[in-house]
């Protein structure tokens, strides 16, 4: 039998728990969304109700009734400014690691309890840290917007540093490796590999460039478009992902021959040629370069199984960092915007982007001179 109060109403039921109602602003009458031990909870239940109907700041519970996963995808397609790979990315971990355990989920339903056995499980299923933690920043970042909307309260992800990524240290080359590397490989793709680890290029950055974005003597490259590779295949050449990625990057002089030498032999005189392709000339994609390269095998036999083709970016960015560079320099020259002073001193970033460039050369040059005299080479 419910019990008479000021607002709301009271009654236990047979299990012996009791359950809360009350007529709600819009003359609906509504439960709480759970039964409690006691009386007196069901009563502080009712009491902070009614203290949200007075101070304004109710919200119809039925609103929050939608299933993450209609809400999470609606929110991927409706999201402005995604790069293609960053949608495929968002959609990927939603099907792979997010609607197999919440997708049925009301947002209303979430709880920080819930958040936290659906992290668990993926790091038991063997999911790991890193993926993981793109997958919980996801949701995160879907769950703030409901906030926004008004869906939910608060966000029930709440688990301290698990948006963090932890990757492993990734193994660098040293120069002579990044040399073997390049003659191992097909002579058209040899100059990649030494500008991928000399100009601090990335895979999307060094396909997309083309004959007009050197300079007549080799000596800058500009970058001015990446290639992207989307998850069916569809290749679309598109501007950096930031605007700290349309840069000018001095080559090092010491690699500046090999430039010009693979513009003369490889690549068409039309300015808009592209100045890497495969062997019929067509875009050079990631897969196809793999396999042209043999990668897995070329990698090991110069004494880096494992060796990941970003881990050239990383070589050269670690080779850089030794010339004395400050952070500045080196976030202008990798085409980074992590910070924003990096993005204002881009643009005085020249007369120390040839220092980076000179001190690469040298470094380079040694390499190369040990390389010569038997030094520096795998051991078997």
């Amino acid at each position: 039998m419910a019990s008479k109060r000021r607002f709301g109403r009271v009654r236990k039921l047979p299990s012996g728990r009791f359950q809360a109602r009350y007529l709600g602003p819009d003359g609906v009458d509504r439960p709480a969304p759970h039964t409690f031990a006691s009386k007196t909870d069901a009563d502080r239940w009712l009491s902070g109700v009614e203290t949200d109907l007075n101070r304004g700041t109710w919200r119809n519970p039925d609103l929050g009734r939608v299933a993450l996963g209609d809400y999470l995808t609606e929110w991927i397609d409706h999201r402005p400014g995604l790069r293609p790979r960053t949608l495929d990315l968002y959609r990927w971990l939603h099907r792979k690691h997010i609607a197999p355990g919440l997708d049925d989920y009301f947002l209303t339903d979430l709880t920080p309890g819930a958040i936290r056995a659906w992290r668990a499980d993926l790091l038991a299923d063997g999911v790991s840290a890193t993926m993981t933690a793109k997958a919980y920043r996801l949701l995160r970042a879907v769950l703030n917007t409901a906030v926004d909307d008004e869906l939910i309260r608060r966000n029930p992800c709440r688990i301290q540093g698990a948006g963090i990524e932890r990757p492993t240290e990734r193994p660098t080359a040293t120069v002579a490796q990044v040399f073997q590397l390049a003659d191992i490989v097909p002579r058209r793709l040899r100059v990649l590999i030494l500008l991928a680890a000399f100009a601090s290029l990335r895979y999307g950055e060094l396909a997309a460039l083309r004959r007009r974005d050197f300079d007549p003597r080799c000596r800058t490259l500009t970058v001015r478009a990446t290639l992207v590779e989307r998850q069916d295949g569809t290749l679309t050449f598109g501007p950096p992902k930031t605007d700290a990625g349309v840069r000018t990057v001095t080559i090092p002089a010491a690699i500046r021959r090999d430039v010009r030498t693979h513009l003369a032999d490889f690549v068409d005189e039309d300015q808009g040629a592209l100045v890497f392709t495969g062997a019929t000339g067509a875009v050079l994609r990631r897969s196809n370069f793999q396999r042209t390269c043999n990668w897995r095998v070329s990698v090991a036999a110069v004494g880096l199984p494992g060796f990941h083709f970003h881990d050239l970016r990383h070589t050269g960015n670690t080779l850089a960092s030794r010339t004395g560079a400050s952070l500045a320099d080196l976030m202008a020259r990798m085409g980074h915007a992590s910070t924003r002073a990096a993005l204002i001193y881009q643009h005085t970033a020249k007369e120390r982007d040839q220092h980076i460039a000179d001190g690469l050369s040298e470094q380079i040059k040694k390499g190369r001179d040990r390389a010569r005299s038997g030094h520096g080479k795998p051991k078997k």
